[in-house]
């Protein structure tokens, strides 16, 4: 399921930006949490917080929901 997660924060995030091929997720899964680092370029990192972080909050949130339906805890960290 946690692979699921990844591809499905991959798909919203490349729909944000312009330079698709730069995303790269790594999925760290200790016990019930699962941590996904997005890493992308640092002019990207605008369109994917949005304006006082509600696009950054609303796909966390998108995430974290579909992990708790297989009981587990998603969070997202964005790197460059």
């Amino acid at each position: 399921m946690s692979m699921a997660l990844a591809n499905l924060a991959d798909f919203i995030i490349k729909s944000l930006i312009d330079e698709t091929k730069t995303v790269q997720i790594a999925e760290i899964e200790q016990g019930n949490d699962i941590v996904l680092e997005v890493h992308l370029p640092k002019d990207e990192m605008g369109k994917v917080i949005g304006k006082q972080g509600k696009t950054i909050r609303a796909i966390r949130t998108i995430v974290n929901a579909a992990a708790q339906n297989q009981g587990k805890h998603a969070s997202i960290e964005l790197l460059e």
